[in-house]
């Protein structure tokens, strides 16, 4: 890689970089961000005589913004260099202080946050990086924080700025985008692997905009975005053994559970019901679940503790409401797990 004449300027402006060029060093001064108009970039870090590629960078990406956030310096965390021929748009963090200013107190401590945690992430990577330049086996294309701040951004957007029209919140999307690629710096692919995700989960809509062949989201309740949100920025605070684990299985058993209590009486939102039959139920399609796939469920605290009765009948009392709440969380977690593990084959 070649050092070329690209160097941090104090107004903001358009750059064009060669192949090669670096745009910076880790451990330069920082004072611009950078947004990619075209080419790609490649940030990595030296290492030895060779590096280690952290990230490559595609039109639309936001660069060089954590150094903003980070409180204790205002040195680059990493290199950058361009792959291709690279156009891109440097703004100066004096413009950005001024944006900032301007946003509502909440917004803006929302994404002083979630910068922050970024920030934590790219110090364990980076400490990760100095013992190791080989791939994880855990590799996961939707990591929490992705996920986390995708669902954040639909949240805030469409109850900030979407338009309710006889039951649904519609949104122009590429509203949606200006704040996840440029505020949130979320990658765009994983941004649309997120919509289309949710798309085939029915949990939203898209259609287009006959007037500028835009699209448009919609969904009927954009606080399922904020209960999603929740639950993932839960879970990543917890151990192991305390996350939520609800297997394929588990769900389809579940699903069973609920059309059972349908039609049965409950009580302080719980039900009283025989698990066996359910079981009978699934032996008898020749589907492969039983009592034990429901262990999930058990754990979670969806259904209380077996009973044994005639004929070795198995009962439980099933928590109906709170297992009715807990599964649109359930399947989309399930759904998004399947995704993950395609990523990961592929």
């Amino acid at each position: 890689m070649t050092t070329g004449t690209a160097t941090t300027a104090k107004k903001s402006g358009i750059k064009t970089l060669a192949p090669g060029e670096i745009l910076f060093n880790e451990g330069d001064n920082a004072n611009s961000m950078y947004i990619i108009q075209k080419g790609q970039l490649r940030l990595f870090r030296p290492k030895g005589k060779g590096f280690v590629e952290i990230a490559v960078l595609r039109a639309g990406e936001v660069l060089g913004e954590m150094a903003y956030f980070d409180p204790d310096t205002k040195n680059r965390s990493v290199s950058a260099a361009a792959i291709t021929s690279v156009d891109i748009i440097e703004i100066s963090f004096n413009a950005l202080e001024k944006t900032m200013a301007g946003l509502n107190p909440w917004f803006k401590t929302l994404i002083n946050t979630l910068a922050e945690r970024l920030r934590k992430t790219n110090e364990r990577v980076r400490n990760l990086e100095n013992n190791s330049v080989g791939f994880s086996s855990d590799y996961k294309f939707f990591q929490s924080a992705d996920v986390v701040k995708i669902l954040s951004v639909l949240f805030l957007t469409f109850r900030s700025l979407g338009e309710n029209k006889e039951g649904r919140w519609y949104l122009n999307y590429n509203r949606i985008k200006t704040y996840a690629l440029e505020i949130f710096n979320i990658n765009e692919a994983k941004m649309e692997e997120f919509i289309q995700l949710l798309t085939d989960e029915q949990i939203i809509e898209v259609t287009v905009d006959d007037q500028d062949a835009s699209k448009v989201l919609s969904t009927r309740e954009p606080d399922t975005f904020r209960m999603f949100q929740v639950f993932f920025n839960t879970q990543r605070s917890l151990r192991d053994e305390k996350k939520l684990h609800i297997s394929s299985k588990c769900e389809k058993f579940m699903v069973r559970v609920m059309e059972e209590c349908s039609s049965l009486p409950i009580v302080d939102g719980k039900v009283d019901i025989e698990l066996s039959k359910i079981v009978s139920h699934f032996k008898e399609y020749n589907l492969g679940i039983t009592l034990d796939d429901f262990q999930g469920a058990k754990n979670a605290k969806f259904c209380g503790e077996y009973r044994m009765g005639e004929n070795n009948s198995i009962s439980s009392t099933i928590n109906i409401d709170y297992m009715r709440k807990m599964y649109p969380v359930v399947r989309f977690m399930n759904a998004l797990n399947r995704v993950n593990e395609l990523k990961a084959k592929a």
